[in-house]
């Protein structure tokens, strides 16, 4: 990741007294603007990190860097995601061509990112203490710790997990802390937990949670059916190696290539789904996802792949990806075994060059036309209608092809 911008405040309001330096992944919202206070009254300098991996307007990420000074940070940086989240791990999660448990792509995966932005900058510090507001009751602390761990022998701070020891009203207690050390908080009290970035969102919370049907008030990024436009959409999207790296004819950056994407099947409702998964922590997790731009992506790749590999690759590459998707998942993100399955997956990509076009009525995406030098067409043959064989060869392959089966049947064959 490349810092992007620095905060207007980089410098502590609170005299150096000596404190030990801490980085905290930072978003503004209450879980991490508690945590700046309680690691400071702690013995922390506290320096912190936003990594922008999308979601946020420059309105928001204003509030943000505002907020880290209000708190009396001893220092604050912004961080551009994009790149590093497209590369890091849209490349890959296409290639693989999954969602976990079938469905679900992924979305919260920029924790992975967020850690490596929050390393980098405990790095140019040289400290070796990093912080987060994750909670003990989510995936998130998992992907969070298990990346840490994984990238070196640092200190983790988690400030949401030692108060919930002692309090079970968890962001009531948060709220009221900051308070009371004269920091007011945000009404922005909603019914649903939402979760945004450049991969998609997330909404949890509510009659959700309760397995009942999503209110009208559970709506995000895709529109509604009677919003979607009359006029179907068409776009095309060129891949090399496997890689989405132009929208339309024009050359683009793959996060913003993805950005545009979101925006273009959002208006058409395409990407929303309601799910019900097994996290992490064993329990039965209920959300709706609104991933307008991956699902179009994953329906490209997909029609091209499937035309252009191997029946055995088509065959063997979704066993693959199941277990890269779950490695991901469950924070085995720099796991050896995930390096290894993104090795075969970037073999496979070879011959996944080439353009297809997707064309959506409102709901739904498909690949409608795909253009490649590597379709595997047999020249002179053509599924149900031409063949450059005769009718001996054809029974002589089905008899063969069938013998087991065949010889079953007839010594089993009761008469």
């Amino acid at each position: 990741m490349s810092q992007q911008t620095a905060s207007t405040h980089p410098e502590s309001q609170i005299p150096d007294s000596g404190a030990k330096d801490i980085v905290l992944a930072f978003s503004g919202g209450l879980d991490t603007s508690f945590c700046v206070p309680y690691l400071q009254e702690r013995g922390w300098a506290v320096h912190t990190v936003f990594a922008d991996t999308g979601g946020v307007d420059d309105e928001e990420r204003a509030f943000i860097e505002q907020r880290a000074a209000e708190l009396g940070v001893a220092s604050h940086v912004t961080v551009d995601g994009g790149p590093a989240i497209w590369s890091g791990f849209v490349k890959p999660f296409v290639w693989a061509g999954e969602g976990y448990q079938g469905q679900y792509p992924l979305l919260v995966s920029d924790r992975y990112l967020i850690v490596e932005a929050a390393l980098k900058r405990a790095a140019e510090l040289g400290t070796k203490a990093i912080a987060h507001g994750c909670t003990g009751m989510g995936n998130d602390q998992v992907r969070f710790d298990l990346a840490v761990k994984a990238l070196g022998d640092y200190e983790i701070v988690a400030p949401i997990r030692e108060i919930q020891k002692e309090h079970t009203e968890v962001r009531a207690y948060e709220q009221q802390y900051l308070e009371q050390r004269g920091f007011g908080v945000r009404a922005k009290q909603k019914a649903y937990t939402i979760n945004e970035n450049l991969l998609g969102l997330t909404m949890s919370g509510g009659e959700i949670d309760r397995w009942q049907a999503p209110g009208e008030g559970a709506v995000g990024w895709c529109k509604p059916r009677a919003q979607w436009p009359s006029e179907p959409l068409s776009v095309k999207l060129s891949f090399e190696n496997g890689e989405a790296v132009a929208l339309n004819g024009e050359k683009i950056e793959g996060h913003k290539l993805l950005a545009k994407l979101n925006g273009l099947f959002a208006q058409y409702g395409v990407g929303r789904g309601l799910y019900t998964g097994d996290t992490t922590i064993g329990l039965k997790g209920r959300i709706i996802f609104e991933a307008p731009g991956l699902i179009a992506l994953l329906t490209a790749h997909r029609a091209l792949e499937e035309a252009v590999l191997s029946k055995q690759q088509n065959r063997f590459k979704p066993d693959v990806a199941r277990k890269w998707v779950e490695l991901v998942y469950e924070g085995f993100f720099h796991d050896p075994l995930k390096a290894d399955l993104e090795a075969f997956l970037a073999s496979s990509q070879s011959t996944v060059n080439g353009e297809v076009t997707l064309e959506s009525n409102g709901g739904t995406v498909n690949a409608v036309a795909i253009e490649s030098r590597h379709i595997l067409n047999a020249k002179g043959a053509t599924y149900a209608q031409a063949a450059d064989w005769g009718v001996a060869e054809a029974e002589g392959f089905i008899k063969l092809f069938g013998m087991s089966s065949t010889l079953w049947a007839e010594i089993n064959r009761k008469s």
